[in-house]
């Protein structure tokens, strides 16, 4: 199984409807020697941005960050062989044939993180989605209470020089916005893909500035090096007295001052954006977590583990479950192959030993046998 950043998709909600995806079988084998066709791929395309996450695990496997990246996110398992290839001098016609390995079963998680040049972080009714509106054509929904945008909304800037920018509005964050308070987790992450942060200040609140050191400490308990992203301050409605009065006694430097109400001071802002992204550098991508290798000792080094159980005994071990899934129980010389395979692998040493009496239950895999020595 195959995905596929696709600009196409917008978002995952197929994924939600539907939770279980699978690819094409395989086809038998025929005569003259000639193999079974392999199953198709299944491609499934996902939004641009698309992080993979192993979900058992929290391996990440790929990130799809770009329009046409892919990933092999599960393969299918290995072909058996026909008649053909068991027979001997002796055995000119076996009635032998293994079936083939069933493919790899993953459970996955999907995350779209935003990809954006300029987001915009604040508390909640500091006036993104307004400022949003002030420098793009987009229609971000507006109103005074808080989480009014629940999912980033997405405009386009023009500058003066024709350059475009996308220019991400990033729901509000709140106290604790890092330990997942006001949905804090699901909003930061999509600030990690954005080259330049603004951090828009409500001027209006009685204290503004503490707003800020909140708004900062939020990101760097998410993440240092988001905190440390090239960022620009602006502090919003400067169409109100009580800002305006903030601005003439305010000594801090570098702050850009606007309103996205009447439009005052917002030219400055996108011009200080546009030098602020031209130097920005791209933000590094996810890369998959390299698999854990674990050393094992060879198969043919000693018997596969019997566990005594209360319903029989259970053996375990790469070689005699590779075996059963190999064999097929419905032809008597694959049957005779079979015992005498666990005989070489000392399967039936090992149950000996461990006490197995005629009749007993002995589970390998997911198929169940009568033991008889």
């Amino acid at each position: 199984m195959v995905l596929y950043a696709s600009p196409e998709v917008t978002s995952l909600v197929a994924y939600a409807r539907r939770r279980r995806w699978k690819a094409e079988d395989g086809r038998p084998g025929a005569g003259g020697k000639k193999t079974g066709r392999a199953g198709s791929d299944l491609r499934l395309p996902v939004p641009v941005g698309t992080v993979v996450i192993d979900d058992r695990t929290g391996a990440v496997l790929a990130d799809l960050d770009l329009p046409g990246a892919e990933a092999v996110v599960a393969v299918g398992g290995a072909g058996g062989r026909g008649n053909v290839h068991f027979r001997s001098p002796i055995r000119r016609a076996p009635e032998i044939a293994e079936p083939g390995l069933p493919g790899q079963e993953r459970s996955l998680r999907l995350e779209v993180k935003l990809i954006a040049d300029v987001g915009l972080v604040g508390a909640p009714n500091a006036g993104k989605s307004s400022l949003l509106r002030a420098v793009s054509a987009a229609t971000p929904r507006v109103a005074d209470y808080p989480f009014t945008t629940l999912d980033p909304q997405l405009g386009v800037a023009e500058l003066a020089d024709g350059r475009r920018l996308v220019v991400a509005d990033i729901p509000g964050l709140i106290e604790g916005a890092a330990g997942g308070a006001g949905l804090g987790l699901r909003f930061l992450r999509h600030v990690e893909r954005t080259r330049v942060l603004v951090y828009v200040v409500d001027g209006a609140v009685t204290e503004p500035w503490e707003q800020l050191r909140m708004v900062r400490r939020e990101v760097g308990r998410y993440s240092q090096e988001l905190l440390r992203r090239p960022s620009l301050v602006v502090v919003n409605k400067l169409d109100l007295p009580d800002v305006q009065a903030l601005r003439s006694r305010s000594r801090r430097r570098g702050v850009l001052w606007c309103s996205a109400l009447t439009g005052e001071g917002v030219q400055e802002l996108l011009e200080a954006v546009g030098r602020a992204v031209a130097e920005a550098p791209r933000p590094g991508r996810l890369e998959p977590t390299p698999p854990v290798r674990r050393l094992r000792a060879r198969t043919t080094s000693g018997p596969p583990v019997v566990e005594r159980r209360s319903w029989g005994y259970l053996v375990s071990g790469p070689a005699v479950e590779r075996l059963v899934a190999r064999t097929r129980f419905d032809s008597e010389g694959a049957l005779q192959r079979f015992q005498v395979a666990l005989d070489r692998l000392g399967v039936s040493a090992a149950l000996e030993e461990a006490g197995a009496a005629p009749g007993d239950t002995v589970r390998i895999g997911e198929m169940e046998f009568e033991y008889q020595p």
